[in-house]
């Protein structure tokens, strides 16, 4: 049985909508807007989400005609550190990245790294520590969506222990500390 988080988290557009909801909370209305999608199909992601935790109601707002609900991602990322990401989460991860990459702005300030390296156990459990600290200082500085006066920008950050038996230092090999 697949997990829920795991199976909500594995879609594209839900990740979206996750990181458009780490600037405030926002409805089905404001998501399908922002995603071009139906109000419908966001309504039936955003019950995916919050039934797997990830997404909660934040606050519901006399609209005309009825009530707007609003919500918000719950703080604290799933991702940061889970063992058992699955291939679907990390394609659903990739995705997005190509996606977003054709909507990058020429000639735009950027950071790109990439980095294939051999670091102590110690070195690499406070470097994931420092990236979760920048990541969750980013997310803080959110604004909603199209807010006069910001840029949007997008920030995909992936960095994982690799499998490597054949290689001085992977476990059981010499230099090894596992």
């Amino acid at each position: 049985m697949v997990d829920p988080v795991l199976r909500a988290l594995g879609h594209p557009t839900r990740l979206r909508m996750l990181s458009l909801m780490w600037s405030g909370p926002l409805s089905a209305a404001a998501l399908a807007t922002e995603l071009g999608i139906s109000h419908g199909l966001a309504s039936q992601h955003l019950r995916t989400l919050e039934r797997a935790g990830l997404a909660e109601l934040a606050e519901v707002r006399p609209k005309r005609g009825g009530r707007e609900r609003l919500y918000r991602t719950v703080k604290g990322s799933p991702l940061s550190d889970r063992r058992d990401a699955s291939p679907l989460l990390t394609e659903a991860i990739v995705s997005n990245l190509r996606q977003r990459l054709t909507e990058r702005a020429p000639d735009s300030a950027s950071v790109v790294t990439d980095a294939e390296l051999w670091v102590s156990p110690e070195a690499w459990a406070e470097y994931r520590a420092r990236l979760r600290v920048l990541m969750a200082e980013l997310h803080e500085l959110a604004h909603p969506p199209r807010t006069p006066g910001t840029t949007r920008i997008a920030a995909t950050l992936m960095a994982f222990e690799m499998t490597g038996v054949d290689s001085p230092g992977a476990a059981g090999q010499p230099g090894s500390t596992r």
